[in-house]
């Protein structure tokens, strides 16, 4: 499918039911810019970001999109899209730099400004809570391995949900929180930039406690809007059928997966297999008042899916994103997928996994799934730091349109996922920005970014996504 086949637009548009919404997803440390401004605090990710060798080729997020500064003129590029939402996060540190205290008014006013300028672009906003940018305070005391911090976000969340909560469609509270314990805790790539393995897990915990809290004080302070989480989730599989293998999938399943959906569909942590149980034991014994307030009722579940994981028995390299030196210590790595292309991350190009994610989900979960949105959907690819125009990007479009088509075919009737109450998808992302320890080398965006002008440039794939956005039947409502 290309951005000139109206034809198949059309065709993808039909499958699209009235209600649908179709959007773009952000995240503030990786487009905002302008680190110190407006009294903003640092970041657990700022002090990541200054030690040589955590950021590929020694890129800093210090300007980033400078969207900061640009909101107005991103903001028209999401109303000419002609989508109905946008999901942005809220920076921590610029409304709290203390990660607990007094809240900096002009943060506030930089949010209040730019959700009143979505709802006049009729854009609606689904806004992040914590997309990874723990105040640097709060990092110093232990970040998500100090039980403080998850009543430290409580807090914090009350008071987004007071300033912003007649206006906000939909609340996130964390995005990823896996990605935060493995990458940041467990691995080392990511802020804070500890490799604690198994060690780690506390994290897990914390994380989920906090959005508990989060829900509960979003709930207190009146929000209007519908409230929720994003956990990012991959079909889990073993390399081969050896007992091994397959054990050691399992174990990953739940590292992956398990660990942060079980509390909060089901109120219990998943039971690992006998010979992994050391592995866990930061998890046994969480209070059942914690559990409690974990598994809060939410009004729907944010998906995010890139790539499925192969699990192969034997220390090593490989994998979707190579091997951290963390790793070479576990009894097992990833394995790559020969039967499909690949993205610019290496990731594996499999949307029918989408599809069996979404069914295995419901599988597991049951009534107590709530509806989805796939909170973040999309690729990078090899692309140029300098554009003259519309850049041709033939194979984002294929990856969104096949990701789109397998979720909706998926949910639809007679699909393998019919029983999934799909209410959305989200594109990864609305332009190329700082791609956390990749630095700038990895272009996500349906708009292209010059990261040493900051013009900004619709991708071929921007306008084909404004086409299928124009093409569907009106919502309704």
């Amino acid at each position: 499918m290309t951005v000139q086949d109206p034809v198949a637009v059309q065709a993808l548009a039909a499958r699209l039911s009235p209600g649908f919404t179709l959007g773009v997803a952000s995240a503030a440390f990786q487009i905002e810019g302008n680190l110190a401004a407006g009294g903003r605090g640092p970041s657990g990710w700022d002090a990541f970001a200054e030690k040589p060798g955590n950021i590929l080729y020694g890129h800093s997020p210090a300007v980033a999109c400078d969207h900061y500064n640009r909101a107005e003129e991103d903001i028209e590029l999401i109303r000419g899209l002609g989508i109905d939402s946008y999901r942005f996060s809220i920076s921590w540190p610029r409304i709290q730099p203390g990660g607990s205290g007094p809240f900096n008014p002009a943060g506030l006013d930089f949010y209040d400004r730019l959700i009143d300028q979505l709802l006049a672009a009729g854009i609606s906003p689904m806004a992040t809570l914590y997309h990874w940018d723990t105040p640097l305070p709060l990092e110093h005391r232990g970040g998500w391995m100090n039980r403080a911090t998850a009543e430290r976000f409580a807090d914090y969340s009350e008071a987004a949900g007071a300033r912003f909560g007649d206006r906000v469609a939909q609340w996130v509270t964390l995005n990823e929180p896996a990605s935060v314990t493995l990458n940041g805790y467990a691995l080392g790539t990511h802020a804070p930039g500890h490799g604690l393995l198994f060690d780690a897990l506390p994290s897990v915990h914390h994380q989920l406690l906090g959005h508990g809290l989060a829900v509960q004080a979003l709930r207190a302070a009146g929000v209007k809007g519908a409230v929720g989480v994003t956990n990012l989730h991959s079909p889990v599989r073993p390399a081969s059928g050896s007992v091994t293998d397959r054990l050691l999938a399992r174990v990953f399943d739940l590292m992956l997966n398990r660990i942060y959906a079980d509390p909060i569909l089901l109120g219990r942590f998943p039971k690992p297999p006998l010979m992994a149980r050391p592995w866990f034991r930061s998890l046994r014994g969480i209070p059942d008042a914690d559990l409690a307030t974990i598994r809060q009722p939410l009004d729907f579940y944010g998906l995010n899916y890139y790539y499925p994981v192969k699990v192969a028995t034997g220390r090593g390299g490989g994998g979707p994103s190579g091997a951290a030196e963390a790793m070479l210590k576990v009894p097992f790595h990833l394995a790559g997928f020969p039967e499909y292309g690949l993205t610019g991350f290496g990731w594996p190009v499999a949307p029918d996994h989408l599809g069996i994610l979404l069914r295995e989900l419901k599988d597991r979960y049951g009534d107590a799934l709530p509806p989805l949105y796939i909170t973040e959907s999309g690729a990078s690819f090899p692309e140029p730091d300098h554009v003259t125009g519309p850049l041709p990007d033939a194979a984002r479009i294929s990856y969104l349109a096949a990701h789109l088509g397998e979720a909706v075919d998926a949910t639809a009737p007679g699909g393998i996922a019919h029983d999934v109450d799909l209410l959305g998808y989200y594109v990864w992302t609305l332009m190329d920005n700082f791609e956390w320890a990749a630095g700038y080398s990895q272009r996500f965006g349906l708009v292209h970014v010059d990261f040493e002008t900051l013009q900004r440039t619709p991708k071929e794939s921007y306008y084909w996504y404004r086409d299928l956005a124009r093409a569907r039947e009106p919502r309704r409502g």
